[in-house]
């Protein structure tokens, strides 16, 4: 794999992390987090190393108001501590 194509395989997979903050609903809440920066960065590291890539892009692309991420997500726990916060009136979304 050469440079180039390095490059544009991580912005594949950051680039999935956002679709499924925004499928899920919770863009917004991340935002409003502590450090915000920090953990959004943390996140995006973890789905960029996950190996399901198509088939993350396949489940956002087949579930339209999915309630959860698919099981082998790598953020399953940060995205249900948001939902949590969320669903107790955190901030708007």
């Amino acid at each position: 794999m050469n440079f180039v194509d390095y490059l544009i395989s991580v912005d594949a997979r950051t680039a999935l992390f956002g679709r499924m903050m925004r499928k899920l609903g919770l863009d917004r809440q991340l935002k409003h987090i502590a450090d915000h920066a920090a953990v959004t960065n943390r996140a995006v590291d973890r789905c960029r190393s996950c190996g399901h890539q198509g088939a993350c892009s396949a489940w956002l692309e087949e579930n339209l108001q999915p309630k959860a991420p698919p099981d082998y997500c790598r953020n399953k726990d940060l995205i249900a501590r948001l939902q949590h916060v969320a669903g107790a009136g955190g901030t708007d979304r």
